[in-house]
């Protein structure tokens, strides 16, 4: 089904997403659709038949002239991935000339492929582009500022980078605790207690994690479960 919907988009028919295999009348409108505009086996008056009662009868016919070597009526599907291969064989052929004249125009010269020249003064011009832009000092191995410049755009934009959004707290409901007759004043005073509080509780939990770890070397072995066992043994 994959693979027929895959052809049916590359010879651009219309309602290629949508259509059933287990419908008949999907299939003959493909089955017709494709003759009218890809094989033109028959002639414009007598492609009319292929919808005609008893229309699998005449497509059958039809698959037959085409020297298929699937039976439409015993091996429909399969049949039917023939023809589609038929349709794109005939698409590129007719297409071929077309194909070939746009590659063409795709070819690259070779100036376009020529190896970077680190001496070259738009390389450095554009070095030192990059590197006032992220205010590193000049220095003068080119090469050396632009590994310098990667490293820089590693560390401000990689995932490490990324630091994790606190919570945020609400100044108004923040006492200073004083008073300096000054509301700017009084909202800085807010925002570095704030802060001193936010360091205040880091080097707690440093604290805490030091205590835990010390206690973890000094244990007394009789008592510490995590050896799952009583005493030295």
């Amino acid at each position: 089904m994959l693979s027929i919907q895959r052809k049916l988009r590359t010879l651009k028919y219309f309602n290629s997403e949508h259509f059933s295999l287990n419908s008949d009348d999907d299939v003959r409108n493909i089955i017709c659709w494709i003759e009218n505009q890809k094989i033109r086996y028959y002639s414009v008056q007598d492609r009319g038949i292929l919808q005609k009662e008893p229309w699998k009868t005449n497509i059958t016919s039809y698959f037959k002239q085409l020297k298929c070597p699937y039976s439409f009526e015993k091996y429909q599907n399969a049949a039917l991935d023939w023809l589609l291969n038929y349709a794109v064989r005939l698409e590129y052929t007719d297409q071929k000339s077309n194909i070939k004249e746009n590659l063409s125009k795709l070819q690259l010269v070779e100036e376009d492929c020529a190896p970077l020249n680190v001496n070259s003064v738009q390389f450095k011009n554009g070095v030192n582009v990059l590197r006032d832009f992220l205010r590193i000092p000049p220095y003068h191995d080119y090469l050396e500022v632009l590994k310098a410049c990667r490293i820089l755009i590693e560390r401000r934009l990689g995932p490490d980078a990324i630091i994790p959004e606190g919570d945020k707290i609400s100044m108004g409901i923040s006492e200073v605790g004083f008073d300096l007759s000054e509301t700017n004043l009084n909202e800085a005073a807010k925002a570095l207690r704030l802060l001193h509080v936010e360091e205040l509780r880091v080097l707690q939990t440093q604290i805490n994690e030091a205590i835990v770890a010390a206690q973890s070397q000094t244990a007394d072995p009789k008592t510490d479960a995590s050896l799952g066992k009583v005493g030295r043994g």
